[in-house]
């Protein structure tokens, strides 16, 4: 099976012996790569219990955890890292989420896709209804995304919000492109950033 390409975005830019945190782990995927590739310490919070059961499996540390309550557990500066994979679209409130993130770390990582993407735009505007596809497979009635976001979006919150934007790839189709790279709220399917306060 091969290496989701924003696991090796995120695998390229996490420091060895990083301690951190991934919100959203599901499996516990990235979090195992991380710790076979850079040493990363850290721990998964998840809300699936099958997703538990798979962390466990894998011998990922994860706690049972829903996320929009927020992370009053974990004090200000706990980790140096957090990390939020495919998982903010499906927040009830993603700005106060990113707004704890940048509290218990001191850098994060997000990765979201993109709903401007022009396949998306096109879909909807020649059928009229949301799209159902690879990237997006569920209906409108039955998806876990509640919140849809483009990157221009996303920029627009981090300036409003005065977060630092360290780096910056998007993806166009499952590849980094210089096309997504040139416009990407229009041709990036996916997105990942790091940031800080």
């Amino acid at each position: 099976m091969s290496q989701r390409i924003d696991h090796s975005i995120i695998q390229a830019w996490v420091k060895p012996n990083t301690k951190l945190l991934d919100l959203g782990c599901g499996d516990g995927s990235l979090l195992q790569l991380l710790a076979s590739a850079k040493q990363v310490q850290g721990y998964g919070l998840e809300i699936g219990a099958d997703e538990i059961n798979a962390c466990i499996s894998k011998g990922v540390n994860v706690i049972e955890h829903n996320l929009d309550a927020g992370l009053p557990h974990f004090a200000d500066n706990s980790f140096d890292l957090v990390i939020m994979t495919q998982a903010l679209q499906t927040m009830r409130f993603p700005h106060l989420v990113l707004d704890e993130m940048l509290r218990v770390g001191r850098e994060c990582i997000i990765a979201f896709p993109n709903f401007g993407h022009w396949k998306a735009r096109w879909h909807l505007s020649l059928s009229g209804r949301m799209p159902v596809s690879d990237l997006l497979p569920f209906e409108w009635y039955d998806t876990p995304n509640i919140h849809f976001c483009t990157v221009k979006d996303f920029e627009v919150l981090c300036a409003e919000k005065g977060i630092k934007i360290l780096q910056r790839q998007v993806v166009g189709a499952e590849k980094i492109s210089s096309l997504a790279n040139a416009l990407p709220n229009l041709f990036a399917v996916n997105a990942v950033y790091h940031l800080s306060k």
